[in-house]
């Protein structure tokens, strides 16, 4: 009889551990299907976080709380926000379960798992990047190669997501191709000509930006 119960009461730690250390593998990283429609005008940091969260309950997922991996530059008084620091610690995972870096560390060094067949939108569909028409690889960031936001005088964020009209945005690429600065970057590839849609998707955009689940 005590023997039943020891197995009994291991099997149940054993089980418990297994539950503990299983992996939620569901959607927790994708590009937006859709911009905002307003150029890079997305509302401020506020706005974008909204997109994200508004896409990936269409797609079904709950439960989850999402920030646009977005940086805004010191204005006015209000410190820099960096991208890096807003979107949890990970791991990430896109929409058909594929886990595209492990930790904040992970997502910006060359390990990470972001490519054109991997940075797919909340419904696993992939994005056009270079080659296809039209091109829409250009991905709002407004951030460095590091994750963090410009210390420099220029505008690398369109106001901080508040204007579709004087600005830049720096964007990267999720194709990992292309012109620029860092043409393979994924965060840090070139500024935009503008910050009207018009202008985004003249240099090979369509004001669409990245979402992480941060819990």
């Amino acid at each position: 009889m005590k023997r039943a119960v020891s197995i009994a009461i291991t099997s149940l730690a054993l089980g418990v551990s297994a539950g503990a250390l299983a992996q939620d593998n569901s959607l927790s990283f994708f590009i937006t299907s859709s911009g905002t429609g307003n150029g890079a005008y997305l509302g401020g940091l506020a706005g974008a976080d909204m997109h994200c969260a508004v896409l990936a309950q269409a797609a079904g997922v709950t439960g989850k709380t999402w920030a646009a991996y977005l940086s805004t530059q010191a204005r006015d008084g209000a410190p820099a926000v960096h991208a890096r620091d807003r979107i949890g610690t990970g791991p990430w995972f896109n929409a058909n379960g594929v886990q595209v870096a492990a930790n904040v560390d992970d997502l910006h060094s060359d390990n990470n798992q972001l490519s054109k067949e991997n940075s797919l939108t909340e419904t696993g569909e992939m994005v056009n990047g270079r080659g296809d028409s039209p091109n829409q690889h250009d991905i709002l960031t407004g951030s460095n190669l590091d994750g963090t936001a410009f210390t420099d005088d220029a505008d690398h964020t369109c106001n901080n997501w508040t204007s579709n009209a004087e600005g830049s945005a720096q964007v990267g690429h999720h194709d990992r191709q292309g012109g620029g600065g860092n043409p393979t970057s994924w965060n840090s590839a070139h500024g935009s000509r503008g910050c009207s849609l018009q202008d985004l998707q003249g240099s090979g955009g369509n004001g669409y930006f990245y979402c992480f689940a941060t819990d």
